[in-house]
């Protein structure tokens, strides 16, 4: 049973060109390279969020986000050249939901 992890973060408008720069390059690094990563994505900001991205990211399991992120692997994680810039964030894990096939 796979695992999405969603982090989401809201940022000072303010700070939006250099966030960006930022969160592009820190969110994605080294992420390819984990065991049991399978795949990731970065959001900008919508007009119903203006001053929020997301990363949703899919692990194989539990494990896999244990062996990358660490025991705290169920809390955020804030590279410290993004720290200034946030004014909140939140994260979320969901299973898989594994549905019977049809027919």
């Amino acid at each position: 049973m796979s695992i999405t992890r969603i982090f989401r973060v809201r940022i000072d408008s303010v700070f939006r060109q250099e966030f960006e720069n930022r969160f592009s390059s820190d969110a994605l690094y080294k992420i390819h390279e984990a065991a049991g990563f399978i795949s990731a994505s970065i959001h900008k900001p919508s007009k119903w969020s203006p001053d929020e991205y997301a990363m949703i990211s899919q692990w194989e399991n539990e494990a896999s986000l244990k062996s990358y992120f660490g025991e705290q692997w169920n809390e955020a994680v804030i590279t410290p050249s993004a720290e200034e810039f946030i004014v909140a964030c939140w994260l979320h894990h969901f299973e898989s939901w594994d549905q019977p096939a049809k027919g």
